[in-house]
């Protein structure tokens, strides 16, 4: 099985890779500065390196990134800085997703691939009209006047839900959302939930970075798992934070 990566090199993105890794999976990671990546990765005949920005690659170059591959994987996000949530480009969620898709549809594979884009609790699954507090909605609201970042990772999974939609020949889709994220260094227990059972703003739980990773890895590895959350927008938590 081969799987491709964007945003490898990140947090979140670097756990997933290591989990795929684990399980002798061929792994396309797509990164802009390969010099960061651990000489693990460089002296892992099963990882494919792949140095690009992935709004600068061409049409065809994307396509033939994701011909054959079985998963591709989105964990891309913005830096926490004034240039990462202010400065360009500001849909860069929204654009790799956009274009890794139609690559992928450019392929015109026997089978779907499986697309997987790390998003957040902060977004709705519209799909299901989840409810949230008065409040909550005015926070958001003003989220969406004062940082990008959230109004991408919006129009990311919009993308998938509306454009892509459940019955795609080529693409199935999940967007996974994580909590209040955090470092920690093992796998431990988690829960997945179609929708927050807390209130991402007022009330958030927490989610481990690796156990993004190791729920991500069981999707593309596991087709039962994958086909109880196909087009859904499950939610993670740490079951340690549920007690909190």
């Amino acid at each position: 099985m081969t799987v491709l990566v964007a945003g490898a090199s990140g947090a979140t993105g670097s756990k997933l890779v290591e989990q795929l890794v684990q399980k002798d999976y061929r792994v396309r990671v797509m990164v802009r500065s390969p010099e960061k990546l651990p000489n693990s990765w460089k002296n892992n005949v099963n990882i494919q390196i792949i140095s690009a920005s992935i709004l600068e690659l061409s049409d065809e170059e994307l396509k033939n990134y994701t011909q054959n591959c079985d998963a591709v994987v989105s964990c891309l996000g913005h830096n926490l800085t004034w240039k990462g949530v202010y400065g360009q480009p500001r849909k860069l969620v929204t654009e790799a997703t956009q274009r890794l898709c139609n690559a992928i549809k450019k392929n015109n594979s026997k089978q779907s691939v499986k697309f997987i884009l790390m998003n957040t609790t902060g977004n709705r699954n519209r799909d299901i009209n989840e409810p949230i507090s008065f409040a909550q909605k005015l926070v958001i609201g003003l989220l969406r006047l004062i940082l990008p970042p959230h109004v991408d990772n919006e129009k990311a999974a919009d993308y998938l839900r509306t454009q892509i939609g459940q019955n795609n020949k080529s693409i199935e889709w999940v967007a996974v959302r994580p909590d209040n994220l955090i470092n920690e260094d093992k796998v431990s227990e988690y829960e997945i939930y179609p929708s927050p059972i807390r209130s991402a703003i007022f009330n958030s739980g927490q989610t481990s970075r690796i156990n993004v990773g190791h729920f991500m890895a069981s999707l593309v590895s596991n087709d039962t798992f994958w086909n109880n959350w196909r087009g859904q927008m499950p939610v993670i938590y740490n079951t340690s934070s549920l007690t909190k």
